[in-house]
């Protein structure tokens, strides 16, 4: 780099003058004497360069960029003046121009590598990650102890695609400095982008107990955990990492999420609540907690949530959606649905088509409603866990399982005699949207009954035992076993009281009557039917957590297909198995509650009690109600979806070659 030329005498002088005055506090005159001496002819870059230093410690940053901007382009290659502006455009956060001004040139020039870094680091804040490489591979080849550089390079590295060399550069700058906590994320985060997400979890274990007091890298690994899908490991990361950081509201509503999914409901509420009172425009944490009243039966809260939120300043987008859960709640759906549409399309957009569609229904303008469900199915469809591929690996399971059930099959089971320990439990089944909720509910009335409902014990049991290809083989011990699991299960969820029945309700434990048929020989089913047409309506227009067999109603054909497949297991296993089975109509259960259900309490054993016939009040008393039916469960028993699907036979007439032997056999018709 060229020496800097001597300055003349007139020059020398002023800026002594100049530096003098401004040492003394005199800003203004060593000001004046700089731009005088500019003026006459003085050297440009010296009194240049003086006067944006000058101007810059008086703050007058765009005056400062001008002169030093003059000094440059008459001295592009000193490296003091480079910087100096550099300093001015960072102030300014003019990013090109540190780029401009940390050329190629001079950063690989200037033996400091002061502009090599300004210039990584100009590159890499405008996403020009090629130049920003370039830029930390000279500083770490003539600097190699220089972390940060190594972890600018590991990043810059991983935004081109080049994992390997990420992970090589930034394995380097934790082994220069391991006390760094975000070098640690960014390896994390590389190795996880190289599909190594084993090594990328221990890296932010490691990081969890290096730096206990730190939540990032437990956030970090809470967001691995859902990546991976493995909820139920990142509940108490998002605990952990709540513990940690409590004043940090994205935290809290992460957590506040999966309580609320978990079924922590309280605990789910208190997030949600802390997260606003923390952030009060988080529009997520009122999002969250006006869907978590209306699944726990809460609605009276809408009204109190919503005055907080305008309160609070809320966007209207949100308060728009947030009015249309409260107008739906009065009955009033033209208002709802006009808040409804005026939600925008990033607002919780699968859940708004659902909601229009819903207070269309109500409104009965059918083919609006149907469109709306459509474009909410349609989003789901596009989640990234492909639930379209996910329900038809459902629906070969269970052909494939049909095809398993003959006599020989049957034959071959190998003979276990069970205990005789009490009632073995009753089973409620039926295909989601049959009136099982409603069912589950008046039985819950009864306080000779215990119904746990949806819950997992029976299929802990039969991920246990293998799946159904493993029925036949299993022996005394392994039977008497599987029935331990289950109601040791059963006990965390629904510790069974002395005298009290055993009610288990899940619609498609249909398809697990081989398996309840095997384990519990004195068990008894509740078939809960309802015409197909209404049923797969219904299913269609819900909007279920998306588990592989849900997501077979994402598409009217998938629903279809799903239905035959569960009947024709249900009947075969009917045909080859002694079931004890009594058969609930849902359009007589609601034509008359009591006439439909006396004779299955006389079947279950159970006196007559008139309370079970106040359904209403025991859907308030039960909390957090787990299926698409909360919103209408707690209402009075209604008769509008008896035949709702008539308004709808036009979309639905493309399955009806797959319903019409179920709907005939049922005693329905078309």
């Amino acid at each position: 780099m060229a020496t800097a030329p001597a300055l003349d005498s007139k020059t020398a002088d002023t800026l002594r003058a100049a530096m003098n005055a401004a040492r003394a506090g005199n800003v203004a005159q060593a000001r004046q004497l700089a731009e005088t001496a500019l003026d006459q002819g003085g050297d440009v870059v010296a009194l240049n360069a003086f006067l944006g230093m000058l101007l810059a410690r008086s703050g007058e940053q765009v005056g400062a960029i001008g002169h030093l901007r003059r000094a440059h382009e008459a001295r592009p290659g000193d490296v003091t003046i480079a910087c100096n502006l550099i300093a001015m455009q960072l102030e300014q956060k003019d990013l090109a121009g540190v780029l401009g001004t940390a050329t190629r040139e001079l950063a690989f020039a200037d033996t400091s590598l002061r502009v090599a870094r300004y210039r990584g680091f100009a590159a890499q804040s405008l996403d020009r990650f090629a130049e920003a490489a370039e830029a930390y591979d000279h500083v770490v080849a003539h600097q190699p102890d220089d972390f940060e550089s190594w972890n600018n390079l590991g990043n810059a590295r991983s935004a081109l695609g080049d994992f390997d060399g990420s992970i090589a550069a930034l394995q380097r700058a934790v082994a220069l400095d391991p006390k760094a906590p975000p070098t640690r994320l960014n390896l994390a985060s590389a190795l996880n982008a190289a599909g190594r997400a084993a090594e990328a979890e221990q890296v932010l274990r490691e990081a969890m107990a290096d730096f206990p007091g730190d939540a990032r890298p437990v956030h970090d690994l809470y967001v691995h955990l859902k990546r991976e899908n493995r909820h139920a490991e990142a509940l108490p990361v998002a605990e952990q990492a709540v513990k940690r950081d409590p004043d940090d509201a994205g935290l809290q509503l992460k957590f506040g999420i999966e309580c609320g999914l978990a079924g922590r409901q309280a605990d789910a509420r208190q997030a949600y609540e802390r997260a606003i009172a923390i952030d009060p425009l988080l529009r997520d944490a009122y999002l969250g907690l006006i869907i978590q009243h209306e699944h726990n039966n809460r609605e009276e809260e809408f009204a109190p949530l919503l005055a907080l939120a305008q309160r609070n300043g809320l966007d209207d987008g949100t308060l728009a959606f947030m009015q249309a859960f409260e107008h739906r709640r009065a009955r009033q759906f033209g208002a709802a649905y006009e808040c409804a549409m005026r939600v925008p399309e990033d607002i919780e957009p699968e859940r708004t088509h659902h909601l229009r569609g819903t207070v269309l229904d109500r409104m009965e303008r059918s083919a609006e409603a149907f469109a709306e469900f459509s474009e909410a199915n349609r989003l789901h469809i596009a989640n990234p866990t492909d639930p379209r591929r996910r329900a038809k690996d459902v629906r070969d399971e269970l052909q494939s399982e049909i095809e398993q059930m003959t006599p020989d099959w049957v034959a071959s089971w190998t003979p276990a005699m069970v205990p005789a320990d009490g009632d073995d439990p009753v089973f409620l089944v039926g295909f989601p949207r049959s009136g099982t909720t409603l069912l589950d509910t008046i039985l819950m009335g009864h306080p000779g009954t215990v119904v746990m409902e949806e819950q997992p014990p029976l299929n802990l049991v039969d991920k246990d035992l293998g799946g159904q290809k493993n029925l036949a083989g299993l022996d005394e011990a392994g039977l008497i076993a599987a029935r331990d699991l289950y109601y040791r299960e059963v006990e965390k969820i629904q510790p069974r009281e002395p005298g009290k029945l055993l009610i288990d309700k899940s619609p498609l434990f249909l398809t697990e009557a081989p398996l309840i048929a095997r384990l519990f020989p004195r068990a008894r089913f509740i078939l809960a039917l309802r015409h197909p047409c209404d049923v797969l309506l219904s299913c269609f227009m819900s909007n279920f957590r998306l588990n592989d067999a849900m997501s077979n109603f994402l598409k009217l054909e998938d629903a279809a297909e799903f239905y035959d497949l569960v009947f024709r297991h249900w009947e075969k296993a009917r045909a080859l198995l002694p079931l004890n089975v009594h058969t609930i109509v849902y359009e007589r259960l609601v034509e008359n509650v009591e006439v439909e259900v006396r004779p299955l309490f006389d079947w279950l054993g159970l006196d007559w009690q008139d309370q079970v016939l106040d359904h209403s009040s025991t859907a308030k008393a039960r909390g957090l109600i787990t299926t698409a039916s909360y919103a209408q469960v707690t209402e009075p028993i209604y008769k509008r979806s008896s035949g709702r699907w008539t308004r709808y036979r036009e979309q639905l007439e493309p399955i009806f070659p797959i319903l019409r032997p179920w709907i005939d056999k049922f005693g329905y018709s078309l």
